[in-house]
């Protein structure tokens, strides 16, 4: 039986580090996709008081609106797969998906959803959310750092990018196996970066350009 745990839930939040907290020109909040590729959501939990075993889902998604001058009016919702858990051992994860932990075929899905936001520095805040585990729905706040915002050098798309924390525990959701030797708190790190969505052309330029490329 296998008696390790995850970095955890750490998804949930995700997550979750979607607005920023500084205040350029910008005035509005605009969406961002997240870049799954250079986004992580990774967790640790006590083992036995040896270690901190470590846990990441590797699939989730969604989306933030970003308002660089009016954080507050910034939000993020996040789906993360539960079955993307990756603990680099098989047996380990077979273990994480089953009934004891994340019970995977009856919730294959993790949530959360900001409620609101409150910018704390110049480059730090709080988002409130709603997270849904085991078909159980939590407040957690994450602590945000708005690390940067810009032309990405290679892709030339703009993005912004995210840190976050939080700790929860897992018992609130009714995940009880293994306590009190296996932690029932769950530390959380996030990091984010986002693409901002290009705005379409609108149609009457779209038509200029064609006829003026003919």
């Amino acid at each position: 039986m296998l008696t390790h745990f995850p970095r955890f839930m750490g998804a949930a939040a995700a997550v979750f580090l979607m607005t920023s907290f500084s205040a350029p020109a910008h005035a509005d909040a605009v969406e961002y996709k997240f870049d799954t590729v250079h986004s992580q959501i990774i967790f640790h939990v006590d083992h036995l008081g040896f270690s901190k075993s470590e846990g990441e889902f590797l699939d989730f998604d969604g989306q933030f609106m970003f308002d660089e001058a009016r954080p507050e009016n910034s939000s993020v919702n996040v789906t993360i797969d539960t079955n993307s858990i990756s603990m680099d051992d098989d047996k380990w994860e077979e273990h994480m998906k089953n009934a004891d932990f994340f019970n995977v075929a009856q919730f294959p899905a993790m949530t959360f959803n900001s409620t609101s936001v409150e910018q704390a520095g110049a480059n730090t805040g709080k988002i409130h959310g709603d997270l849904t585990l085991l078909g159980i729905t939590k407040p957690v706040t994450l602590d945000v750092v708005f690390n940067k915002a810009g032309v990405h050098p290679y892709s030339q798309k703009y993005v912004a990018g995210f840190s976050a924390t939080t700790a929860l525990d897992r018992s609130a959701f009714g995940m009880n196996y293994g306590l009190p030797g296996i932690g029932d708190r769950v530390d959380i790190n996030i990091e984010v970066e986002g693409i901002r969505a290009e705005a379409p052309a609108p149609a009457d330029a779209t038509a200029s350009d064609a006829v003026a490329s003919e």
